[in-house]
């Protein structure tokens, strides 16, 4: 294959975590911000720092993006890969997530790392149905009927 340049991808792969998280009245924390003249609705997750367990990272990042620090885990609903274009590269994040529920109602300022995650602003969906229409990626959508089906499971979402 002489006289044939091989162009150069940039792949940026990382892992990350986070929670679907549901108060007692069976509402569905979101986070929500405009960007860039974009408006878009996620799920509460992060970078997996090293050597962090991602259910501590999932905990964490909850508790930092959206002030609930004070929850439980209830059910691992798996691992996704997401492959999207962010500033000219390809990224690959390996997503974990996790159903969580308040603990308490306590709620502190979020921390966010930086000004673009500082955009974001806690948002409740009324069940699984109405967060699963609000949120802007089909990834997370599915990760909503995970959650939805793990809460509906025989054993109520709890973890054995």
């Amino acid at each position: 294959m002489a006289g044939y340049a091989v162009p150069k991808v940039d792949i940026h792969h990382y892992q990350a975590a986070g929670g679907v998280v549901m108060d007692s009245a069976g509402r569905v924390l979101l986070i929500e911000r405009t960007l860039d003249d974009t408006h878009e609705v996620r799920l509460p997750k992060g970078h997996i720092d090293q050597d962090e367990a991602p259910e501590l990272a999932a905990r964490r990042e909850v508790c930092e993006e959206t002030g609930y620090c004070d929850v439980s885990i209830l059910a691992d609903l798996g691992r996704r890969q997401v492959t999207f274009e962010y500033r000219g590269r390809t990224v690959v994040r390996e997503e974990h997530y996790y159903l969580m529920c308040l603990a308490s109602d306590r709620q502190l300022a979020p921390r966010f790392s930086n000004s673009r995650e500082a955009l974001f602003r806690n948002r409740w969906a009324a069940n699984f149905a109405e967060a699963a229409a609000a949120l802007t990626f089909q990834a997370e959508q599915d990760v909503i009927w995970c959650a939805a089906a793990a809460h509906e499971s025989p054993k109520g979402g709890q973890v054995s």
